[in-house]
């Protein structure tokens, strides 16, 4: 069968199409799952070994094999090989079932596992946020190279999970972070995150963009705000199915936010302050323009480890 990719508006890269599922097929090859309901098949012995291999062969993939059966026996990926002949029983290989069945369905890993890792920590994440991407790992560097001073007001907009602002309070302590979001469960899990990682001097902001911080300056404003134009059929395929809408979408040709966010960011940076934002990967030359028409200065337009325009960053004289 001749495997057909996609392209992930988001991240501009391939990504697999989930092929279709032939649960005749599937309930032969597998025992572990049925058509209808998740049920373990109690006559089905196997070792751990036995269910990676199966499993591998039906994801296509090794690695998610590995990930998810290390969850639903709550170890780590190592433990899986050090214990190959141990035999699950019955409650794991229902849990291992369950999660089979769901990543089959397209249901992303993250949401899956509940955590995702991003700059080296893992975040928690669910449905109410955007799975944290390694293009936006990228973001973070550059922010980090900013010539900023040593206790610079930053705010991360449309922080989600947090995992922007958040590394950015753990790789500069002394930074002022403060993290703003429209959704109260994106808040939420951000709490989540921000209590976990021991970064509670983080301020969490209920806000549409800056909104609700107009008395404010900032020596950075960061943001990956949804950019993916409404309609973009994309966002009925592979992990887009499941991810927030609100975080993914907008009108305006996936630019209305970012126009938006730039022409507030330009009454709330501080002379001299940066803007830096993530954006699609067909979106560098009229997100620059936007920059400039507002009146940013070294405005630059970077790509991600595709080699794809992925953000655009300027200071505002």
């Amino acid at each position: 069968m001749v495997e057909q990719r996609t392209e992930n508006p988001r991240v501009g890269s391939s990504i697999l199409p989930l092929a279709t599922i032939f649960f005749s097929s599937l309930f032969r090859v597998f025992p572990l799952i049925r058509s209808t309901v998740s049920v373990v098949n109690t006559e089905f012995d196997a070792d751990l070994q036995q269910c990676l291999r199966q499993a591998s062969h039906k994801l296509d993939s090794r690695l998610e094999a590995e990930i998810l059966l290390a969850h639903a026996l709550d170890k780590g990926r190592s433990w899986l090989y050090a214990h190959a002949m141990t035999r699950p029983d019955t409650a794991q290989m229902q849990a291992f079932s369950n999660l089979l069945e769901r990543r089959l369905a397209g249901e992303p890993i993250a949401y899956l596992t509940g955590k995702r890792e991003f700059f080296g920590r893992d975040f928690i994440v669910n449905k109410d946020v955007l799975i944290p991407r390694p293009e936006t790992e990228h973001l973070v560097e550059r922010a980090l190279e900013l010539p900023l001073p040593a206790r610079a007001r930053v705010i991360d907009i449309g922080t989600g999970s947090g995992c922007i602002a958040l590394t950015l309070a753990a790789e500069r302590p002394a930074w002022q972070v403060a993290a703003a979001d429209l959704s109260p469960p994106a808040l939420a899990v951000a709490d989540q995150n921000r209590r976990r990682l021991g970064l509670e001097q983080v301020e969490l902001v209920h806000s549409d963009l800056l909104a609700e911080l107009q008395d404010r300056e900032f020596d950075l404003i960061i943001s990956n705000p949804p950019y993916v134009a409404t309609g973009d059929p994309h966002l009925d395929q592979g992990d887009l199915r499941f991810e927030p809408a609100l975080a993914l979408a907008c009108d305006g040709n996936g630019l209305k936010l970012i126009m938006q966010l730039i022409e507030q960011a330009r009454r709330q940076l501080v002379a001299g302050g940066w803007l830096l934002i993530e954006h699609g990967h067909e979106q560098g030359e009229p997100v620059a323009s936007l920059f400039e028409g507002t009146g940013f200065q070294q405005i630059k337009t970077e790509t991600d480890l595709a080699g794809l325009p992925r953000l655009t960053l300027g200071q505002f004289p």
